[in-house]
């Protein structure tokens, strides 16, 4: 593959996620072909920030909360230091939010997919993306946006238990979580339970709860053109997550699947979407139908999954794509897996003995190791170190959970 690597790139987060194995992907998949690679990141030592295939490291630690304004003028003032107009890729969804929503001012200095203002919030919402896949007709979870008590009642009394809770929001999430994460509710008691913490105006979903013994994830990634057509898509099985169900991709593997690809392409089209874009689907066989569960307007962390025969990935064609280069034409590999070590040990525990469906993986793929490479060891070898604690004392919430009678 022949590619220009002169126009530089900035990784753009906002959140704070210090082990994120997506990020090292990105500044692997371009710095190995030559593409200087700026990271912003929350501090020196951060897995990204020492990826041997980083051209540059900008610490500048924001979680979130802070004003608008003073993002925008930090990421101003970053991307004017650099050399050139980089190309910006977002690694998460606030940072994808900021990029659209100010891309009059920041596109000064970055070059930025010409995606609608206010979408990519739209597509992060929990709630507004539910209200969109009813917009296109796309298959979804029944879904209940929580702003105050009274929805908490009203869901106890319509909604068919278990049920599902998220924060609704991007922002919502960092600033004022109503869960830690998406959580299983079993009875209204439960519900009301959890909800007896929140502040007097929450802002949660309530959905629709599909069940694991009758369903299969699956995920989608894209990168999308300025019309909204697929410039690169790929589809594949989620097989692990941790925490268990609800968490992070651990384990998957790539196998092509028209009716996805089809249904994804179409919510991108008439959405117009732009940019990458990394979403979940769960196959519910109870009636055949892949309902969409997320739509990150951003990399998604296991996008090195994927990849064509011609050696593209989402990232290379958006680096491709806003650079005014051709993307080769090929076809998806099937049968490649990816595996985050430090993540996927604990959630094999987990998985053991569960009832889950078998995956029969398609062979000849190869194996892709989310952060340790032969040619970049320090990313793993960090990440092994920072995030043994964190892991042993989520095994042992869980399995302490295990133990406990269940409420209800």
């Amino acid at each position: 593959m022949t590619v220009d690597p002169s126009v530089p790139v900035l990784l753009v987060r906002i959140g704070h996620y210090p082990l994120h194995h997506g990020a090292v992907g990105a500044v692997r998949t371009l710095g190995r072909l030559g593409v200087p690679v700026h990271v912003i990141a929350e501090g020196r030592f951060t897995a990204a920030a020492l990826s041997r295939h980083r051209a540059g490291r900008i610490v500048w630690p924001t979680t979130g909360s802070e004003p608008v304004e003073h993002l925008v003028r930090g990421l101003r003032e970053i991307a004017s230091s650099l050399p050139g107009r980089p190309v910006a890729v977002a690694t998460d969804d606030e940072a994808a939010i900021l990029l659209a929503e100010h891309a009059g001012v920041l596109s000064e200095h970055l070059l930025l997919p010409p995606v609608p203002p206010g979408l990519p919030r739209l597509l992060a919402s929990k709630h507004e993306m539910f209200r969109l896949c009813r917009r296109h007709g796309i298959p979804a979870p029944e879904s209940r946006l929580v702003t105050s008590r009274d929805h908490v009642d009203e869901i106890a009394r319509e909604f068919a238990f278990p049920v599902v809770v998220k924060n609704s929001e991007p922002w919502v999430r960092l600033a004022a979580p109503v869960v830690e994460r998406s959580t299983v509710v079993d009875t209204p008691r439960e519900l009301r339970e959890l909800a007896a913490g929140w502040p007097d105006a929450p802002y949660a979903l309530v959905q629709e709860y599909l069940p694991r013994s009758e369903s299969t994830d699956w995920i989608a990634h894209v990168c999308c053109d300025a019309r909204g057509g697929i410039v690169a898509g790929f589809t594949g099985v989620k097989v692990r997550s941790w925490p268990p169900h609800v968490g992070v991709t651990t384990y998957a593997y790539s196998v092509r699947n028209p009716e996805l690809a089809e249904l994804t392409a179409r919510l991108c089209g008439e959405s117009g979407y732009s940019g990458i874009a990394d979403l979940d689907w769960r196959l519910d066989h109870r009636d055949g139908r892949y309902k969409l569960l997320d739509f990150n307007p951003r990399v998604g962390a296991q996008f090195r999954l994927f990849e064509t025969d011609a050696g593209i990935d989402v990232v290379r064609a958006h680096y491709l794509t806003l650079t005014g280069q051709a993307v080769p034409p090929g076809v998806q590999v099937e049968g490649r897996r990816i595996i985050v070590e430090n993540l996927d040990i604990p959630a094999r525990i987990a998985y053991r003995g569960g009832g889950e469906r078998r995956h029969r993986v398609p062979e000849g793929g190869g194996r892709e190791f989310a952060w340790l490479t032969a040619d970049d060891p320090l990313p793993g070898l960090v990440t092994a170190a920072r995030s043994a604690r964190p892991v042993m004392r989520r095994v042992a919430r869980l399995f302490g959970g295990m133990r406990r009678p269940r409420q209800g």
